[in-house]
Formats: C-alpha cells, structure tokens, sequence
C-alpha cells in the first residue's frame, strides 16, 4: 500500500528528487564532456597524450577512490550536508578548471571535481531514500535518477562537441549554473539525520596509493618505457600499498570492503564485468576522439555527432533493461552485451583508416548496446547476491571498479598510442586488447548464476 504524501511534503520530494537528479547529471557529464576537447586542450595547454590522460583520469580516479568511503561521510554529517559540500567543491574545481591556465592546474582542479563527485554520488541516493519512504515511489523516482545520468552520457560528447567550438572552457563553466540551480533546490529539502559510522582510514589511504601509483605507472610508461626508474618504481609502490589494503581489510575492525561481500561468486564475477566494460566504454571515446579530430579533420561538434548513435541506443534501450531481464534473464543479456562490445571494439579496430565516419559511428553502436545489456543486469546480480546489509557497500566497491576500469584503460591505451609505431597502430591494439578483455569477461559471466538458484538462496 503506498503511503501519500501531504502537498508540502510532496513539494519537497521532488525538489530533492530534482537536486539529486541535476548532481548525478553534472558529475556524469564531467566523466564524458571532456573527451571530444582533448585535441583542443593539447594545442593550448601544450599538451602531450600523457597530460591529456591526466585531464581525463584525474578526475575519475579520485571520484572513484573516495567512493569506498563517501558512504561513512554521508551518514556521519548527514546526506544534504554532504551532498552540499560535495556540490560546493565541484562547482569551485570547475570554475578553477575553467581558468586554469596551465595543464598542471588544469589537473589539480580535475582531481578536485573528483572529490566533489565522490561526495554527491551516495548522498544524492541517500536523499532519494529519505524523501520517498515508500519503496514503490522510491524505485521511480531512482528510476528517473538514473535517467540523469544516462542523458549526461548521451549528450555528454555533442554538448562538448559544441562548447569546445566556443571555447573549451565552457565545458567547465558550464556547471555552475547548473550547481547553482541545484542548490536552489537542496535549499527546499529537509535536514537530513546523522548517525555514527565507522571511517577506515587505513584502507582508504592504501586505496588512493594503489590506484593513483598504478595509472601513474601506466601514463608514464607511455613516455619513459617500461623500463623507467620512476615507472616500474611506482608498479612496486602500486603493489606494496594493494598488499597493505587487503591486510586492513583481512585484521581491520571496520574494512570497506568485507570478506563476506566477495564470498559469492556471483559478486566476483559482477565486480569483474564491471571493472572489464568500463575498459572498452570509457576506453574507446578517449582514443576515437583523439583519432577522428586530429587524424580525420573533424571538429568538435562533428566528432561528438560522430558518437552520438553509440550513446543514444542506451538512453533507448536502459528504461527496457529491467523488462528484459524478466523475459530472458541477466546472465544472457549480460553475456550478449560484452560479446557485442567486443565484436564492435574489433570491427573498429579493423577499419582502414580511410573508413567513412558514419560506418564507424554505426559500428561504435554495437559498443553502445553493452551499455543497456551489461551496467543495469550486473547491478541487479550483484545486489541480488550479496546480504541486503552490504548492498550499499556493494554497490561502493562496484562503481569504484567501475572507474579504475575506466581510469586505466585511458592510461594503458594512452601509453599504447605513444610507444606504437604509428598512431593507427597504437590505436588497433588498443581496441583489439578491449575485446579481448570484453570476449573473456564474456566467457566468465556464463558462470553466473540464476537469482532463483539453491546457492544463490543460501547467500542471500
């Protein structure tokens, strides 16, 4: 039976509902604007592939970073607090990613908009849940939550495509009239409850370590070679601060990441599809947006057009996900999404480099269509796997995997591109590496279980 809500309290429902939606839009949007400007920052700022990488990964690896622990925050200051400083912080990194003017400003201000982002994403889920108590208005309004960021993803690329032809600094400008309006509407939303909650500091700091030390060892490796001091230094680094984080989790009284979370094997393979997709997701516009600019002639907004049919089948498709789940279930569509990805990431990869754009633009599509096949089904199986305590942890450490996959597939392919002979051929193994990893996630994710399993049971 649902549970009306008076008109005031209605009102403010949806004015959080409407702030929570705009966050997760911005911070979404940041993840995808910039690609299509990057041949653009690399004329102004003087920039190399490994200064574009940063661009692009400074801001997901702090964003995905601090997600292990955002949660912590949002319960300990409560989530319209959180959701607020988080917004501040954004919208001042944008500004001063906006007037940087040097590339190594540029990427202090990303990383920073990092932070923010790492703030506003469980707060703005955290608000959802304390203004619709009841779980069918709550499931629609996450439902048109979701829808924001998958319109940031869609238009992300054409959007930047035409700021850039302005001047890429709006690509960053851009955000504070939108934080500003979402203020205006976190102002109507009733204080949220605070209540304390555990902060493992030991593993938070051993997380940023490992995965800032890993990206950084991957970027340079494309300008030093694998065999430089600093490289393979921080590979060591890498490896020292990831054994020191399993240790605080394994002897940690409070770890954010439990041994229970990982026990079922429909988990490990959710994690692994995760951090997998985003490789070819996040991988493919960084190298096709250098490769169509500088290589092809294309401007901004026509490299954007160019990837728009790829990020317009998922806004189609993912309001179907669910359905199709129930028709076919998540093991076939997770394992068609991956098998389509790869064969798109391939047919990419084997194109002349003469190809015409629109027959990129419509092969790019069959790594869209992962998108809807892959992201909500493995979702649903991962939160289906796991006790129904650890879902909000869970889903932390999933979308952490989520953007080191991203982060370091821009840093490996980056550094493919600039030890390839050629640009086109760093380009192609790039590609054809992604479906590889794409093909074998594909293999695993067979092995997933059906929710309505005996073992699955158990686990739950």
């Amino acid at each position: 039976m649902r549970c009306a809500l008076a008109p005031e309290e209605q009102r403010r429902a949806q004015a959080t509902l409407i702030a929570a939606l705009l966050g997760f839009f911005v911070i979404t949007l940041d993840a995808v604007v910039v690609n299509v400007a990057l041949p653009t920052l690399a004329h102004d700022l003087s920039a190399g592939v490994d200064g574009l990488q940063w661009v692009v990964d400074g801001y997901t690896l702090m964003f995905g970073a601090l997600l292990l622990s955002a949660g912590a925050l949002v319960d300990r200051i409560g989530a319209r607090r959180a959701f607020g400083m988080g917004l501040a912080v954004f919208v001042a990194a944008s500004l001063a990613c906006g007037w940087a003017p040097t590339l190594a400003m540029l990427i202090a201000a990303r990383l920073a908009q990092g932070i923010g982002a790492a703030a506003m994403m469980p707060a703005s889920m955290a608000l959802i849940r304390q203004a619709y108590p009841d779980p069918i208005r709550r499931g629609q309004a996450v439902a048109l939550w979701a829808m924001g960021g998958s319109v940031a993803a869609t238009s992300g690329p054409v959007i930047g495509g035409w700021l850039v032809a302005l001047d890429w600094r709006w690509i960053f400008f851009i955000n504070l009239p939108v934080g500003l309006l979402t203020l205006a509407f976190l102002a109507r939303t009733p204080a949220s409850p605070c209540r304390p909650a555990p902060f493992d500091a030991m593993g938070q700091v051993t997380a940023v370590l490992a995965m800032g030390a890993l990206i950084y060892g991957a970027i340079e490796a494309g300008v030093l070679g694998l065999g430089a001091a600093p490289v393979w230094s921080a590979f060591i680094l890498a490896l020292l601060a990831l054994a020191a984080f399993v240790w605080s989790q394994r002897r940690g009284a409070h770890p954010m990441v439990p041994s229970d979370l990982l026990a079922p094997r429909n988990a490990r393979i959710s994690m692994a599809v995760g951090f997998t997709f985003m490789v070819g997701y996040f991988g493919l516009p960084f190298v096709m947006s250098l490769y169509l600019q500088q290589h092809r002639g294309l401007s901004a907004p026509q490299t954007g057009a160019a990837f728009l049919p790829m990020m317009l089948i998922g806004l189609v498709l993912t309001p179907f996900s669910a359905r199709l789940v129930q028709r076919f279930g998540a093991r076939p569509l997770i394992v068609t999404g991956l098998v389509s990805m790869a064969a798109g990431l391939a047919a990419v990869a084997a194109l002349p480099a003469s190809a015409p754009v629109p027959v990129i633009a419509a092969l790019m599509v069959l790594v869209g269509l992962a998108g809807p096949l892959v992201a909500p089904p493995v979702t649903a199986v991962l939160l289906s796997s796991v006790p129904g305590a650890l879902a909000g942890t869970a889903s932390g450490v999933f979308n952490t995997s989520r953007q080191v996959g991203g982060a370091l597939a821009v840093a490996v392919f980056g550094a493919l591109l600039a030890q390839a002979p050629s640009f086109m051929a760093g380009l192609r193994i790039s590609l054809l590496v992604a479906a590889g990893i794409a093909l074998i996630t594909a293999i695993m994710g067979m092995g997933l279980q059906p929710a309505n399993t005996p073992a699955m049971a158990e686990r739950t």
